[in-house]
């Protein structure tokens, strides 16, 4: 039997998400897909399908993540294809224009919804589910964006570090509780999302990569996850140099 069984992934359209998909199915596992495109969640699903073992669920629907009060319904429809949930991957989120976000209160906080308030209140919603069970998994993606507030990117940033605190104190409660609640913060990597990047090179990731990174770190029952593993050395660079002297850094 797969370590994590019955897996519900939301934002399940993204790149790093497909790749996840396809290698937890490779291990035997049931797949419920939540993405908000309906032509790249249906392909996904289709390919899916195809790879799929005897039996092998591979289900899913569309919905927008940003309506919280859809939630709950997301997780019954889940429950009753899958017949019970026990990993919720969460990686749905949008890069921002800090430009657009700097000159319009709404759009910064619609950035704010989406990376933050969207994914910490589905994160709420797993907590209660998988304590009820007494088992299961919370994996999150995150971003190193969220370690400390630059300028060129502090709107995503704030939304991730929100994200990445929230999950710090559900570990702390549902340690003790049969649950165990994965942060993932990836560095660059080269998806759609960060296609309008011109710099590319060593610092740079697949989503393949970072993919096989976070299962394993599922597996492993890790509680953080720096994707690439150097990120964790160059955050903790940057959480360390004094405020005095970051402030007049151009990052």
């Amino acid at each position: 039997m797969s370590f994590a069984q019955n897996v519900l992934i939301f934002g399940a359209t993204s790149a790093i998400a497909q790749a996840v998909a396809r290698r937890l199915q490779q291990q035997g596992c049931q797949l419920y897909l939540v993405g908000r495109n309906p032509d790249k969640l249906q392909a996904l699903l289709d390919d899916l399908r195809v790879r799929a073992g005897p039996g092998q669920a591979a289900a899913g629907m569309q919905a927008d993540l940003d309506r919280v009060e859809d939630h709950a319904a997301l997780f019954d429809a889940a429950q009753a294809a899958l017949g019970g949930i026990d990993t919720v991957i969460i990686a749905h989120g949008s890069l921002p224009d800090q430009a657009e976000c700097e000159a319009s209160v709404p759009a910064m906080l619609a950035q704010i919804h989406t990376n933050g308030i969207s994914a910490v209140a589905l994160a709420a919603l797993a907590a209660q589910r998988l304590q009820a069970q007494g088992h299961g998994q919370i994996v999150a993606i995150g971003s190193v964006a969220g370690d400390r507030g630059r300028q060129s990117n502090y709107v995503y940033g704030a939304a991730k570090g929100m994200l990445a605190l929230f999950l710090q104190g559900l570990r702390n409660r549902l340690a003790a509780r049969g649950v165990h609640v994965l942060t993932v913060k990836p560095g660059f990597v080269d998806t759609p999302m960060t296609a309008s990047f011109t710099r590319k090179g060593l610092l740079w990731a697949s989503p393949d990569r970072v993919a096989a990174d976070i299962v394993r770190a599922m597996r492993r029952r890790r509680d953080v996850l720096y994707t690439p593993w150097f990120w964790r050395w160059i955050l903790l660079i940057i959480q360390h140099v004094p405020e005095r002297v970051f402030k007049r850094m151009k990052l």
